[in-house]
């Protein structure tokens, strides 16, 4: 017969499978076996209606056609920059959040960064086409301070795919740093003035190693977020836009090629990967520490 303490322990272990079925549940039905699925598309060449032998076709179509690679480089390029910009823009932000605003102001200031989101990532792009076209109002504003001489066609650049991009994952960036922020400890700071640091060997030494978790989970989680992105870049950006997520779309949506739109989606998600264990492996890392801060 069992004791007491292991009658215990295997409730205990029944609980927790219990509590993580859901969970599993949707792993395994919403990501493993779509993703299987997608693996064997991929792999696999129609030869004639309903029949298909394995293949690599698909790959070797991607490497042989330079439209397609070009523009999977070029969103890998696009991503990044968006990613270090978002970085930029909202350290500041969050150390602001984290470290300077007290009470009220700084819970307004986190609202302030959330109201954006409280509405689709459609209307917020939609709402950048207002203000960008050629007869929106900044293009208006600029002709009233004569600036321009005539209103200027704002959208279709990557300058403004950029902007949507940094405007619609921002947030992202945000949550984490402040989460890493707001454990450092002001006496280090104070300290480190104390011995004679100032604000640029502070920032170095203590604040940014600090920060770096948090940092980090930012970065994969923008990154992940705008190399996936397909409404901004296409809105923003127009036909013109070369955006590798918008190839996807075409080859599944419009030339009815699941095939090489599956082989597509696998090339971006190891892209994704790539750069993600790349940059784990460049600051010092661990995924399961940086995710825990995201």
């Amino acid at each position: 017969m069992l004791t007491e303490p292991s009658q215990r322990s295997s409730m205990a272990k029944l609980l927790g499978m219990l509590l993580l079925a859901p969970a599993l549940l949707w792993l395994l039905g919403l990501i493993v076996l779509p993703h299987a699925e997608l693996a064997i598309l991929s792999l696999r060449a129609r030869v004639a209606p309903r029949v298909y032998e394995p293949s690599l076709a698909q790959y070797l179509t991607f490497i042989d056609e330079p439209l397609y690679w070009r523009t999977f480089v070029r969103t890998a390029v696009m991503s990044l920059i968006a990613t270090a910009i978002t970085l930029l823009m909202a350290f500041p932000i969050a150390w602001t959040i984290a470290k300077i605003a007290r009470g009220r102001s700084k819970a307004l200031l986190f609202v302030l960064c959330l109201i954006p989101f409280w509405v689709s990532e459609t209307v917020r792009t939609l709402g950048w086409m207002i203000l960008l076209r050629e007869s929106g109002v900044l293009p208006g504003i600029l002709v009233w301070l004569g600036i321009t001489p005539a209103p200027v066609e704002l959208l279709y650049h990557d300058a403004t795919i950029l902007v949507g991009l940094v405007y619609t994952s921002m947030l992202f960036m945000v949550i984490p740093l402040i989460g890493a922020l707001e454990s450092l400890d002001d006496s280090l700071i104070e300290a480190a003035y104390d011995l004679g640091g100032n604000g640029w060997s502070i920032l170095r030494q203590i604040i940014i190693p600090h920060a770096a978790p948090g940092m980090v989970a930012g970065c994969i989680v923008v990154f992940m977020l705008t190399l996936g992105n397909y409404l901004t870049p296409t809105l923003l950006g127009g036909k013109n836009s070369l955006w590798f997520t918008e190839q996807i779309y075409t080859q599944f949506i419009t030339r009815f090629n699941w095939e090489q739109g599956a082989a597509f989606g696998f090339l971006l998600l190891a892209l994704s990967t790539a750069l993600v264990w790349l940059g784990l492996k460049l600051s010092g890392q661990k995924f399961g520490e940086v995710m825990q801060r995201s």
